[in-house]
């Protein structure tokens, strides 16, 4: 059955931010040009930047991956066979010779109620005769006729089987010493034992060797609701295949041991060791059969294949990465803590953005880029360099944007302006939330510091919430209990920043950065790296502001 072994998901890291998305995207269409079925995911929600870029570009949001060890749906399985509930046993044996395998039994709803197994079947065969009866007496004249191959010539509104069959063996009493009340009779084409065990209040006449029914037959049966089939078998296998014509609910299995199809394997394996049958259903979240599966398909099968983009630490990545098999690793940041128990395609530059390490991919591999891809990989790179004026840039960034530009069509200097004056406004945000979009912890000198990010375009924005911003930063530090909160408004067009900061340790803010004027809130030139500026001096101010 068709299932999803092959694909290869392309991944950024849990907070993904727009170089993450954009690697993904990018780096997935290339795969599948490149001939590998691949789907870029997304392993979080996504920020108000990126979702706008994929708006303004045409893209829909990556698929959510939330767990990298492979489920059910992901491996190989048996096809479903299934039969439904009102079907005969005969119509089971057909398909279970045919097919030799487990049939799921389904309602109309194609809901799973049961399984029939051979066992099953076997039991019908196997069984004594009270056993029968009582299967036989809960069977349709319908299931009867099908069971028989038969010829349904009349079928009474109330059907009053008592399960039991006569065999009629004709002597020189004719009938005189059956009791016939509410059996199945079978006999043949004698019109007058017909009438007889229509008198003698029968069920049902199964007639065997019988081309046609005198109409006055027929009529006594309708007097008296007694069905008749003629059956296209001799007697001998009429009256075997009576045997299967009760429906499959009355010999299926319902103690069930069933998957759903979105369990996983590891998970399944384990339970599978408490009991010994040799397939089990598998089902969709509405109870719908989906296939079965065998120890024999867990045995073989295989973990869900990765690309990680933009990172390369288990602490950053998917869900149960561990199980996963990693293919490649594309990144930009430094070499964290992910092995692998065989080679892998491990790419790491030093270079502004992951992006550019796609577009570069691109030319290498001399696949022509799309335009929208260049779109989204352009702006990716404004967002990773702040439209090539951190310190993280590299020359390359600088020759892939122009490269990029000439691609999309778009102008850099606009695509930022447009992205930072959509994304950055602060209408209908709430101070913890602008604070909150771009927030990172660190313990320095034992002090719970966090530091915030907000990217803008220009200062002015700044104006109309500065002085209320700054007693929000002040709460935010009682409300978490922070030694020190710093954030950073950093303006793309200036090229600089402004930090406002409060806690225990805010002077040290001032000691790491003293260029300012001695006050709060001064700009910084040229100080827009987090990770490359602010960190590393913060960090140094905060061990001697200790000491």
């Amino acid at each position: 059955m068709k299932t999803d072994k092959d694909i290869v998901y392309v991944c950024g890291h849990r907070h993904p931010d727009t170089d993450s998305i954009a690697s993904a995207i990018a780096y997935a269409d290339l795969k599948n040009k490149l001939g590998t079925k691949a789907v870029a995911c997304r392993l979080g929600d996504l920020n108000d930047e990126t979702d706008y870029v994929l708006e303004k570009l045409g893209f829909e949001h990556p698929v959510l991956l939330k767990d990298a060890r492979a489920t059910l749906d992901e491996i190989e399985m048996d096809e479903a066979v299934s039969i439904h509930i009102d079907a005969s046993i005969k119509d089971a044996m057909d398909i279970v010779q045919k097919n030799r395998q487990t049939l799921a039994v389904v309602d109309d709803r194609d809901q799973l109620l049961g399984l029939v197994t051979n066992t099953n079947l076997s039991h019908v065969a196997m069984g004594d005769t009270a056993a029968t009866i009582e299967l036989l007496k809960r069977t349709s004249v319908s299931n009867i006729t099908k069971a028989i191959d038969g010829i349904l010539v009349f079928e009474p509104e109330q059907f009053k089987f008592n399960g039991k069959t006569s065999i009629v063996a004709l002597s020189e009493d004719k009938l005189a010493n059956y009791d016939l009340t509410h059996r199945l009779v079978i006999l043949g084409n004698d019109e007058t034992s017909q009438i007889a065990a229509i008198e003698k209040g029968a069920a049902c006449l199964v007639l065997v060797w019988t081309d046609w029914v005198n109409e006055r037959v027929v009529d006594l049966a309708k007097a008296h609701d007694c069905a008749i089939i003629r059956s296209t078998h001799g007697t001998m296998n009429t009256s075997r295949y009576l045997l299967f014509a009760p429906s499959v609910r009355e010999v299926m299995t319902t103690d069930l041991t069933s998957f759903n199809m979105n369990e996983f394997v590891e998970d399944v394996g384990r339970r599978m060791l408490k009991s010994r049958f040799r397939s089990y259903p598998v089902t969709d979240d509405q109870n719908r059969i989906y296939g079965f599966i065998s120890r024999y398909h867990i045995l073989n099968s295989s973990s869900k294949k990765l690309i990680l983009v933009d990172h390369n630490e288990y602490s950053q990545s998917v869900e149960g990465i561990e199980n996963a098999d990693v293919l490649e690793v594309i990144d930009h940041h430094r070499i964290g803590d992910l092995s692998s128990v065989k080679p892998i395609y491990f790419r790491n530059e030093i270079i502004g953005s992951t992006s550019s390490i796609v577009a570069k991919m691109y030319q290498e591999h001399n696949i022509e880029m799309p335009k929208n891809i260049a779109a989204l990989l352009q702006a990716a790179l404004i967002s990773d360099t702040l439209n090539l004026k951190s310190p993280t840039t590299t020359e390359q960034d600088v020759q892939i944007m122009k490269r990029l530009e000439s691609i999309s069509g778009l102008d850099r200097f606009d695509l930022a302006k447009e992205i930072y004056e959509v994304t950055s406004s602060f209408k209908n945000k709430t101070y913890d939330e602008i604070i909150n979009q771009d927030i990172k912890t660190f313990y320095i000198s034992n002090k719970a510091v966090m530091v915030s990010q907000v990217l803008i375009y220009h200062f002015k924005e700044l104006d109309p919430i500065f002085d209320a911003f700054k007693e929000a930063v002040e709460a935010y530090v009682t409300n978490h209990r922070l030694d020190l909160l710093v954030v950073v408004f950093t303006s793309i067009e200036d090229n600089g920043s402004i930090m406002i900061s409060a806690g225990a340790l805010k002077e040290a803010v001032l000691e790491a950065f003293p260029k300012g004027d001695g006050k709060h809130g001064t700009f910084l030139a040229d100080v827009v790296s987090r990770k490359n500026q602010i960190i590393p001096r913060l960090a140094s101010a905060i061990e001697s502001f200790n000491d």
